[in-house]
C-alpha cells in the first residue's frame, strides 16, 4: 500500500520546541504515514564567496540564512511526542560523518521510536560542508558503501570484528541495538554508480527526478538487483511532489503523474510555497491529502 508523507519545513518551521511537536503531533493525526527530514549541518556566509557555486551549479539551495533541525535529535524529540507516525531522513549526507557514531545515533532513534525510523542517505553536493567536516570530499561516493556495510553490521550483530578501507572495529558493539536489524536504508541521488549501488545494497530510493527519468532509473536499479540475485520489487521507490508555484490540490492531481510507476512512498513538500507559520503548512498537508485520490 502506498505510504503518504509529508517532508518537515526545515526552513520554515521555526526554533521553538512547542511548533516542532504541534507540527508532529497533527501530522500524525492527519493520517500521514512519516515525516522526512532534509539534513544540512552547517551554513557559509556568503558575503565573501560570491563566486561559490554547489556541485550541480546554480545558487547555493542552503546557506548561512536557513534554519535546519539536527535530523537525529529532531527524530529523538518527535518520538516522544508521536506514537505511530515514521521518521525519514530524505536524505541524511552520510560521508560528511562517521559512519560508527552514525548508527549509534540511528539506533538510539529506532530504540526511542520504537522501530519507525528510516536512514535515507546521500552523498551531498556541498564541498564547503565537508571542508567544515573535516571530511574527504574526494572519495565520498565509495566510501559511502563501505559506512552502509559497516552499520549494517552493528545495527544486527552484537560484536562485530571489522577491517576494511577506511573502517577498522576490532570485537566491539552498539548497546542497545535498534528495534530493527537491520534499519532500512535508503539511497538519494541518481548518478549511474548511485543507481547500481541501490540495486546491489540498498532498501529504497529517494527519486529526484521526473516520470521518464524515473521510470530509467527504476530499470537500472531492477536489473542491478537481478544481477545480485535480489528481488527488484523489494527495493522501495518514493518521489516527492512540491507546493511551489501550485496549490495542495494542483500538487496531488499532479501526483496523479507517477501512477504508471511502482510507487511505494508519496511526500508533499510544503517548503518555499510562501506559506506562514505551523499552521499554514498543516492546512496545505490537510488539502493536499484530502484532494490525493486513492492509488
Amino acid at each position: 500500500m502506498l505510504q503518504i508523507g509529508a517532508v518537515f519545513p526545515q526552513t520554515e518551521i521555526s526554533a521553538d520546541p512547542k511548533a516542532l511537536a504541534t507540527y508532529a503531533i497533527a501530522v500524525e493525526e492527519m493520517g500521514y504515514d512519516y515525516i522526512v527530514a532534509f539534513d544540512h549541518v552547517i551554513g557559509a556566509n556568503m558575503t565573501n564567496r560570491p563566486d561559490w557555486k554547489p556541485l550541480r551549479g546554480g545558487p547555493p539551495a542552503y546557506t548561512l540564512a536557513s534554519m535546519f533541525h539536527e535530523p537525529f535529535v529532531l527524530f529523538g524529540y518527535l518520538s516522544h511526542v508521536t506514537k505511530r507516525v515514521g521518521l525519514a531522513t530524505g536524505v541524511l549526507i552520510l560521508s560528511q560523518r562517521q559512519a560508527v557514531l552514525v548508527a549509534k545515533q540511528a539506533a538510539e532513534v529506532d530504540v526511542l521510536s520504537n522501530g519507525r525510523l528510516r536512514l535515507g542517505v546521500g552523498i551531498g553536493w556541498n564541498n564547503l560542508e565537508y571542508e567544515a567536516l573535516d571530511m574527504n570530499w574526494r572519495n565520498r561516493g565509495k566510501r559511502s558503501e563501505e559506512q552502509v556495510e559497516v552499520m549494517r553490521q552493528l545495527w544486527t550483530q552484537k560484536t562485530v570484528n571489522y577491517s576494511g578501507k577506511w573502517h577498522s572495529i576490532p570485537e566491539m558493539g552498539l548497546n542497545p541495538l535498534p528495534v530493527q536489524r537491520p534499519i532500512p536504508i535508503w539511497f538519494g541521488g541518481r548518478s549511474e554508480p548511485l543507481l547500481e549501488r541501490i540495486g546491489r545494497v540498498g532498501d529504497g530510493w529517494f527519486a529526484n527526478a521526473g516520470p521518464t527519468q524515473v521510470a530509467e532509473g527504476v530499470e537500472k536499479i531492477a536489473a542491478a538487483a537481478e544481477k545480485a540475485g535480489r528481488d527488484p520489487k523489494s527495493i522501495g521507490l518514493e518521489i516527492m511532489e512540491s507546493m511551489i508555484n501550485r496549490s495542495p490540490e494542483e500538487a496531488a492531481e499532479r501526483a496523479q503523474q507517477w501512477k504508471p510507476l511502482d510507487l511505494t512512498h508519496i511526500a508533499l513538500n510544503t517548503m518555499g510555497a510562501n506559506l506562514s507559520g505551523v499552521d499554514q503548512h498543516l492546512e496545505a498537508l490537510q488539502k493536499f491529502k484530502s484532494a490525493l485520490q486513492p492509488w
